[in-house]
């Protein structure tokens, strides 16, 4: 069993003050007098499913209305991806959906808690919901939903991806094969462009080490001289100048000397003084050596300088670092090299074109095969679902038509038309007027393809126009076995219809406090049987047993 609306919740639309409605999978009727608020159901669905908003709907007296559901079933992870593409949070096994708008004209939408947008929600809709009747998402009028369909009778969904694959490979080769055919003029200031990078950066030689190193040497020229100044006053202050530290050091070395002699447990002073004149007398050394080292030669320096300014420069221009401006160098004459070689890469793309066409084309063939078997079977198993429903002359046709250029579905598209009535040409579905024709002629289609189509939940409305004797049976009787497949919600005045449902509930119209309301109320036992009585035309002995007749297990 596909995923399920488990809770329809209704607050402030219409007639309805606040609903909150437990549905089970299966075949579900609704049924009640005329003007009860039956389409208000189909209002809120309409709602969820992204239509748009009419202020006039929110209920007088407040400021504001919200429609939420929710779907359960494993199901739902098929649709993971959609929900990640649109910013949404999945939940593989709950989807909740849920719409509020204000008489302020605020409206927002929300999938699993995140807010989202209309045509997200209208999106997610196209693949939960089917709505069948007077109003306009019906996804069996859209010709890519017409070909998936058949394609779903034909089982040809390997084939297909088979197909779209080669497609896109196809496209995508062609692309690089325009891109490298672009104008003489554009390609020679390309050519021109790319070999100046190349040359600028070639000519630069760079390593990926020489930054650091010769930012380091820079820094140290730069500031030589004030280098030698520190170093030179370092080394007079230990043993140059009159006052040096050094040669005051050795007076009191002598003087711990004496007074380790007097007493010897003091010898470690006299140990830890010589340990810091020895320090003191390697530093002096060392910065001797250090001040002699230091080059103050401005050449060096403006060389140094020249260098620094051309790496900041060619980082400006190709990257924020010297890794990436050699990168960016290696990319430019790889493209110089293709260009160059243009003739070659072309001969090679148009191969690889040829070779990818062939292979679509022959995908394509076995999908068209599979498909023009498959129509034929489809368009007699559609025509005896009418027979049934009523459309005993009527006549039917899943039409395949080969198209010029390839799409990513292949080289075919489908067109399902239809006749209701003899010495009338066949017309596209899209274009039939009457509701209560469409709505039996979907019924038709989706007793057909139920094993196919993949939408969860199908709602039909008025689906008894001008219907009623053995063919209310026969829509009552597709209804059950619909609901095999899928979750079927059927608004109804008909008890030939509404009988063959698994559960029934009633809209009910009250009158409290000089405030209408819309209630939903489920029946079963005694008061469904009274129930399918009062549709058959009262509770006379006679109706309620013609409705205890007709809620007899099948």
């Amino acid at each position: 069993m596909p995923a399920t609306l488990s809770l329809l919740r209704i607050k402030n639309l219409a007639l309805v003050e606040d609903l909150e409605w437990q549905l089970a999978p299966g075949y579900t009727a609704i049924t009640g007098e005329t003007g009860a608020g039956k389409s208000i159901i189909i209002g809120a669905l309409q709602l969820l499913l992204g239509e748009r908003t009419d202020k006039s709907l929110i209920r007088t007296g407040t400021e504001s209305c919200t429609v939420e559901a929710i779907f359960e079933g494993a199901e739902l992870k098929q649709l993971t991806s959609l929900l990640h593409e649109s910013g949404v949070e999945s939940n593989e096994r709950e989807l909740i959906v849920k719409r509020s708008f204000s008489t302020a004209g605020t409206n927002r939408q929300f999938i699993n808690g995140s807010p989202t947008t209309l045509g997200v929600l209208k999106s997610l809709g196209d693949e939960l919901v089917d709505l069948h009747g007077p109003h306009d998402h019906q996804s069996l009028l859209s010709p890519e939903r017409q070909l998936a369909l058949l394609d779903g009778y034909a089982h040809t969904e390997g084939t297909l991806r088979e197909f779209e694959a080669s497609y896109r490979k196809l496209q995508s080769l062609r692309a690089e094969h325009a891109a490298l055919s672009t104008a003489e003029s554009a390609r020679e200031q390309e050519i021109d462009l790319l070999r100046h990078q190349i040359n600028e950066i070639s000519n630069a030689n760079l390593s990926v080490t020489e930054e650091d190193e010769i930012a380091t040497r820079y820094r140290l020229a730069s500031n030589s001289k004030r280098l030698l100044e520190l170093a030179g006053s370092i080394a007079r202050r230990l043993s140059e100048a009159d006052d040096a530290i050094l040669p005051q050091l050795a007076e009191t070395q002598r003087l711990l000397r004496d007074l380790e002699k007097i007493d010897p447990e003091k010898a470690t002073l006299a140990e830890a003084h010589a340990a810091c004149v020895i320090e003191l007398s390697e530093i002096s050394r060392v910065l001797g050596q250090y001040a002699e080292q230091l080059d103050l030669d401005p050449a060096q320096l403006a060389a140094l300088e020249e260098r620094v300014t051309l790496f900041e420069t060619l980082k400006r221009k190709y990257g924020g670092s010297i890794a990436e401006v050699i990168a960016f160098g290696e990319r430019a004459a790889e493209r110089m090299r293709k260009i160059e070689g243009r003739d070659a890469e072309l001969g090679r793309l148009n191969h690889e074109i040829e070779s990818a066409r062939g292979e679509m084309e022959s995908i394509g063939h076995a999908l068209h095969k599979a498909r023009s078997k498959a129509a034929p079977k489809l368009t007699e198993n559609i025509r005896a679902n009418l027979r049934d429903l009523g459309f005993r002359q009527s006549e039917f046709e899943a039409k395949l038509i080969s198209l010029d250029e390839a799409r990513a579905t292949g080289f075919d598209a489908v067109e399902l038309l239809f006749s209701p009535n003899p010495g009338e040409p066949l017309k596209p579905l899209r274009t039939i007027a009457s509701s209560g024709e469409i709505s039996r002629l979907m019924l038709a289609i989706k007793s057909s393809l139920a094993a196919h189509d993949a939408i969860p939940l199908l709602v039909f409305d008025e689906i008894d126009a001008n219907v009623g004797g053995e063919i209310a049976n026969a829509v009552g009787e597709k209804m059950r076995k619909l609901a095999a497949d899928h979750q079927v919600l059927c608004i109804t005045h008909l008890p030939q219809v509404a009988s063959a449902a698994a559960t029934q509930f009633v809209v009910t119209k009250d009158v409290v406090q000089g405030r209408t309301h819309s209630r939903l109320t489920e029946v079963a036992g005694k008061a469904r049987q009274e129930e399918i009585a009062r549709m058959l035309g009262g509770k006379s002995e006679s109706a309620l047993k013609h409705a205890a007749t007709l809620l007899k297990p099948r």
